[in-house]
């Protein structure tokens, strides 16, 4: 039914809907109202209101129909709302704090962005453990270096990985590696127990080539998602600022970017440990702690969509009630830009998602629908109302 109404909303925006339609229209509308209104009069003083209504209603009937809110929607009625975020058939709205700000039409609205940036890609720095450098999209699949007894080879998929012979004649447990990840890029490593990696923009990790008899330990900035290999002899375990994050086999997901105001674990399944300053917690699955900078050693524990939290690892930007700092802070890492503030932005949230294969502007153009201003000078995003 979805498609039926989404086709009468493009023929009422068009202006061909008939007095037929427009009943049947009303009446879809209307259905699960608190208050019924009168299409078209009732909106008549205000064209965004009433495409943030139509918006919603479908919103809300999507939601009804499928727990993921999947949904294909039209390109027309994407650019016509400009509510919408397209990546992967995901809906997409915000939210006023305040008394929403008018909009002028969109068809009169024109980029203002003299310039572009490219999505980010595969890129990180290899640190060896004599201070070698090694750029790894310059290399090519195959074996890189050995440290110690451990082999470093770069696979078809683009992943570094670590072979240690099962066998250790030597313990190479004093040998660290580190993998730094630039602004506007991401990697993926396999360390030598078998954990998986993944590392976001902005990150880095810090890890033995091969893992000491007695614990697996690495340390990391930024965010990084971890799969880790079981061994219930040998706890894993992450270092991230004050916070240590212990596990025996599990998955989950750190963000501690210092520009943030708190290092938050979410845990995808299994069970984690997480203590900071004498304070412990455990996190069951779907739940995320959280640790202010601003007040360390407390423990916040919430439930989470995971899908949210691992939006990243599947190539998409995902928002949930977000404001403007936020979401500007992922896109700065992203596309390897700077943000600047001009005046005093509206006090918005938005929620939706949106590819990561896309230039910012794309971005950006989602956002300055809603009232949001961008200009670009060089790399620097100034951000005004």
């Amino acid at each position: 039914m979805e498609d039926r109404y989404l086709e009468l909303a493009k023929k009422w925006l068009d202006n061909t809907i008939t007095s037929v339609e427009q009943a049947e229209f009303a009446a879809w509308y209307n259905a699960d109202q608190d208050r019924p209104v009168n299409i078209p009069s009732a909106f008549a003083e205000s064209e965004e209101v009433l495409r943030e209504r139509i918006l919603d209603k479908i919103n809300r009937d999507i939601k009804k129909n499928d727990k993921r809110f999947k949904i294909i929607i039209p390109t027309w009625l994407r650019v016509a709302a400009g509510l919408l975020l397209f990546a992967g058939g995901f809906t997409c709205y915000y939210e006023h704090t305040h008394s929403p700000v008018k909009h002028p039409a969109l068809a009169r609205q024109k980029p203002q962005l003299k310039n572009d940036a490219s999505p980010g890609g595969n890129k990180a720095i290899l640190t060896l453990s004599n201070g070698t450098k090694i750029n790894l999209n310059d290399v090519k699949n195959g074996v890189l270096a050995s440290q110690g007894k451990t082999i470093l080879k770069k696979d078809k998929d683009g992943r570094i990985i670590y072979e240690a012979p099962q066998n250790k004649a030597k313990d190479s447990s004093s040998i660290y590696n580190t993998v730094t990840i630039p602004k506007g890029g991401q990697f993926q490593i396999v360390l030598s127990d078998g954990s998986k990696v993944w590392l976001n923009s902005a990150s880095s990790i810090t890890f033995p080539t091969t893992f000491s008899k007695t614990e697996r330990r690495v340390t990391i900035t930024g965010e990084v998602y971890f799969e880790i290999a079981k061994n219930k002899h040998l706890p894993f375990r992450v270092v991230a600022g004050k916070q240590t994050v212990e596990v025996l086999g599990t998955h989950f997901n750190i963000n501690a970017y210092s520009d943030e105001n708190a290092i938050k674990t979410t845990l995808i399944e299994g069970s984690v440990k997480v203590s900071a300053d004498f304070q412990t917690a455990i996190l069951k699955p779907e739940q995320q702690s959280s640790i202010l900078y601003n007040k360390p050693g407390k423990i916040n524990i919430t439930n989470v969509d995971t899908d949210d939290v691992l939006a990243w690892t599947n190539g998409n930007f995902q928002f949930e009630k977000a404001e403007i700092p936020l979401i500007m802070r992922e896109a700065a890492r992203w596309y390897d830009v700077d943000i600047k503030y001009e005046g005093e932005l509206p006090r918005r949230r938005f929620t939706g998602s949106i590819s990561r294969n896309v230039n910012l502007s794309e971005l950006l153009k989602i956002l300055k629908y809603t009232g949001i201003n961008f200009k670009i000078e060089g790399k620097t995003i100034i951000v005004t109302s």
